[in-house]
């Protein structure tokens, strides 16, 4: 009887387990799964990695709509395409709240299904401009530019003039913005001219306007993971980063054994490449090269003077530095500053350092003077010419008779046997150069 009933009790745990397991947790009824991503900040990759993860997490949570709130000044040309383009393929209705779309915020904004602006929101002002705040004079980007925008409101109905108007100063729209002036639209502007659905006080009010009368509301919020890789990735921090792991590498290499600078330099490259894969800038090949260049700076090291490998290990570690950086020219600025600061730290650390015991171990601080007990070797340059009997075996090195002096000797040339009749040719190193008479 006791054994039927464990086997029943294991049988319903079983029963338990597998519903737990297999079944999914059951909603409220008739609620459907809103999702809010916020779009803010600086449009650069690693906002759009941030916004891939969070499209796939509104994707497996099986939402009816994803509403993107918008605030943003803009950013990189590429970042905001890339953010379209994500907005595009993707299988669920996109609807963006507008707090602030400027620049590239216009260009993720158009590419949403739907548009409802805070009011006080404005959107537009998508003219290019260079990293020194330049506009853009280059015929070929401004056509791609305008051209995308166009396409993009006319993929929804709206104005293609507009979204001209938007990014070139000499388009005119009449009753909006004359020739000469960039053109930005206000909540209530944009509802007149169709580049809004709606105005609405807060994104609550969006869902009912989609026909969701029960939204359950899910705001995605980035991981401590990708906010430590957006950081990490911010050009003060990886150049930081890198000027200690430079500082800190010379110093390495200038001191003997494996110590604490090189333990530091291992970490700051760890961040800077960490970083800089995980938001995906940097690809493992980098890595790779970076670590050969490592590898060939440790391999001069053995060589006699500077050489080839001492320069190719220079250039992969430069190299990867630079290809790891969200663009070539960002790459280049950043090795520079870090190369210049670090000059300035090995300066002052060196300065510290001539203070420390450590510089003891580095440089000879004794000199090897008489007074001290130190002898040089004797002068044997006198001997040269002069004529002797190899007292050992020359294998090369022994000992000769010269006249009355015992000296050591090198043969220069074959083996000598004992007794061999040399000649003196020269001298190294306190012994003379020997060879058969």
């Amino acid at each position: 009887m006791a054994k039927r009933l464990n086997k029943r009790a294991a049988l319903f745990c079983a029963l338990v387990l597998a519903v737990t397991l297999f079944c999914p947790p059951v909603r409220a009824q008739g609620q459907d799964t809103v999702y809010l991503i916020s779009l803010e900040g600086e449009i650069n990759p690693s906002l759009v990695s941030s916004m891939k993860l969070a499209f796939a997490d509104a994707s497996r949570a099986k939402a009816k709509l994803i509403i993107l709130e918008i605030d943003t000044y803009g950013g990189r040309v590429d970042s905001s395409d890339s953010i379209k383009t994500l907005i595009y393929d993707s299988a669920i209705p996109v609807h963006a709240y507008v707090k602030k779309a400027i620049s590239g915020g216009t260009y993720a904004a158009l590419a949403c299904d739907r548009i409802y602006m805070h009011p006080g929101a404005t959107l537009g002002a998508v003219e290019p401009v260079t990293s020194d705040g330049q506009p853009v004079t280059d015929e070929k980007t401004l056509s791609v530019i305008e051209g995308q925008l166009r396409a993009m409101a006319e993929r929804h109905g709206r104005d293609p003039s507009i979204a001209s108007a938007m990014v070139r100063k000499e388009v005119a729209v009449p009753d909006l913005v004359e020739a000469g002036k960039i053109l930005t639209l206000t909540a209530k502007t944009a509802l007149a001219v169709g580049y809004s659905e709606g105005t609405v006080s807060g994104y609550e009010e969006i869902p009912a306007l989609s026909g969701i009368t029960s939204p359950d509301f899910h705001r995605f919020v980035e991981s401590w993971s990708l906010k430590l890789a957006a950081t990490l990735t911010n050009p003060v921090i990886a150049a930081l980063l890198l000027t200690v792991g430079l500082s800190a590498l010379i110093i390495e290499l200038l001191t003997p054994g494996f110590g604490v600078p090189g333990s530091i330099a291992l970490v700051a490259f760890a961040l800077y490449f960490g970083g800089h894969i995980f938001i995906g800038f940097a690809r493992s090949e980098y890595l790779i090269l970076f670590a050969l260049g490592l590898v060939l700076l440790a391999a001069e090291i053995f060589t006699a003077g500077f050489g080839i490998l001492g320069a190719s290990g220079l250039l992969c570690i430069g190299g990867s530095l630079v290809l790891s950086a969200p663009s070539l020219t960002m790459g280049l600025v950043t090795l520079a500053v870090s190369l210049a600061a670090s000059v300035v730290v090995l300066l002052v650390a060196f300065r510290f350092l001539r203070k420390s015991p450590l510089w003891n171990k580095l440089v000879l601080q004794d000199n090897e003077t008489k007074e001290r007990g130190y002898v040089g070797p004797r002068d044997l340059r006198g001997y040269i010419g002069a004529q002797g009997v190899a007292l050992t075996p020359l294998k090369p090195g022994g000992s000769v008779q010269v006249g009355e002096d015992r000296l050591d000797a090198l043969s220069q040339g074959p083996y000598l046997t004992a007794g061999t009749e040399v000649v003196v040719t020269g001298v190294s190193s306190g012994s003379v150069i020997v060879s058969e008479k």
